[in-house]
């Protein structure tokens, strides 16, 4: 056991450490991202931070981009991240937003014309998140309400009212399509745990801006979910694939996803000021804590996926994962108060120090392999490669330690 005084100290320099780091990350975006002759922002840069002008841009790197720029503002009001805001958001509403059939289009071109004009729900619940935090950074009311009929849109196209859940993904039209998935790698079902994990993110961060009562509705509806299909009890992880009955359609672990859902299912039940929901979440939330720590490497870092078919581990330690694990454990510390959690997350933190900060070039590497070598043929910035994870990750353990103090 380590004493008051001791892990007073121990989070005080976490926190430091983590003010020092966000704004790196700020200034390493300010600096790279903006596409100053097309407008909004490079949709590349790669690890020596150049950039390709002819890449196409993506909606959920945009939308990111908005959420992190208005949260940094919230949290600092720093001027500079507010004009970055400003920025990402003309250029969401006036490349990304389909104002013919609603939603967003995935992808535009590097001039902002459509692309690829799928509606992936994953996509616009990241635009609902990052309109509902511009709102409250700006107080700029057509950004509540964009955000407002981008909830009633989903409600209305990609619900299911007979099982529940949402759908994964439409043609423009809004149209049934054959190839559902988000990534080359994810597997081509209707309803998966990454979508619902982030429209719940995006409908709770509507609800502290506009705390409707169908919104708070839908929240427990997508709560239930989880605790209906997508955690399970038995082996304390969760299940990423299902089809449209919610028949279980994968066994394979993601463990960043797994430490990551841990505290914002239970931040939703507790925006939404649901106490029952709340007390089981944080039962849950330590035994979904203790499957991901055997997912850890003795260098802190933690392994990306585990294959039970095959007992195989996927050995890269990607970024976003580790921030994951920063939040996601100082979470489980703080329901529990076991100190193994609080040491779990100041050495996911350490991990990262070491090996994904780029102390040359700037901001996270995509990650690293077995070899402890980075991944640097992955970008800096990217279609998935964001400010978001690792912004986020320093923005809201310095505020729960503020809060604690």
């Amino acid at each position: 056991m380590i004493g008051e005084l001791e892990v007073k100290e121990k989070t005080g320099i976490y926190k430091e450490e983590l003010g020092e780091e966000l704004n790196r990350i700020l200034k390493y975006w300010i600096e790279n991202a903006p596409d100053d002759i097309n407008g909004g922002f490079y949709g590349k840069v790669d690890n020596d931070n150049q950039n390709s002008p002819g890449a196409p841009k993506g909606s959920v790197l945009n939308a990111r981009i908005l959420w992190t720029f208005s949260a940094a503002f919230n949290h600092n009001a720093d001027p500079a991240c507010l004009h970055m805001a400003h920025r990402a958001y003309r250029f969401i509403t006036g490349h990304f937003i389909d104002e013919e059939y609603g939603g967003v289009y995935w992808s535009v071109d590097y001039q902002g014309n459509p692309l690829d004009t799928k509606k992936q729900v994953y996509a616009i619940a990241f635009t609902i998140y990052a309109f509902s935090e511009y709102y409250r950074a700006s107080g700029d009311e057509s950004a509540r309400q964009r955000a407002v009929d981008l909830f009633y849109l989903l409600v209305e196209k990609a619900y299911d009212p007979v099982k529940s859940g949402y759908f994964e993904a439409f043609t423009r039209d809004w149209k049934t399509m054959g190839d559902l998935r988000l990534s080359a790698k994810d597997a081509n079902e209707k309803k998966t745990m990454n979508t619902h994990l982030h429209v719940l993110e995006a409908y709770t961060n509507l609800y502290r801006v506009w705390p409707d009562k169908a919104l708070k509705e839908h929240i427990e509806m997508l709560l239930d979910n989880f605790f209906d299909h997508f955690i399970d009890d038995g082996k304390h992880h969760l299940v990423l694939f299902f089809d449209e009955y919610w028949n279980r359609k994968s066994d394979l672990v993601s463990y960043g996803h797994d430490i990551e859902a841990t505290w914002l299912l239970l931040e939703a039940a507790e925006v939404i000021e649901n106490e029952a929901m709340a007390g089981v979440l944080k039962r849950i939330s330590t035994s979904i804590a203790d499957a991901t720590i055997k997912g850890l490497d003795s260098d802190g870092g933690l392994w990306y996926e585990y294959e039970p078919a095959d007992d195989r581990l996927i050995k890269e330690k990607h970024w976003w994962v580790q921030a994951e694990a920063m939040v996601g454990f100082f979470n489980a510390w703080q329901i529990s108060g076991n100190e193994k959690y609080l040491e779990a997350s100041v050495n996911s933190w350490a991990f990262v120090k070491d090996k994904i900060l780029d102390t040359v070039n700037g901001e996270w590497f995509w990650g690293i392999k077995q070899d402890d070598n980075p991944m640097r043929s992955e970008d800096k910035v990217g279609i998935w490669k964001c400010p978001y994870h690792n912004s986020r990750a320093c923005i809201e353990i310095i505020k729960r330690i503020d809060f604690s103090e």
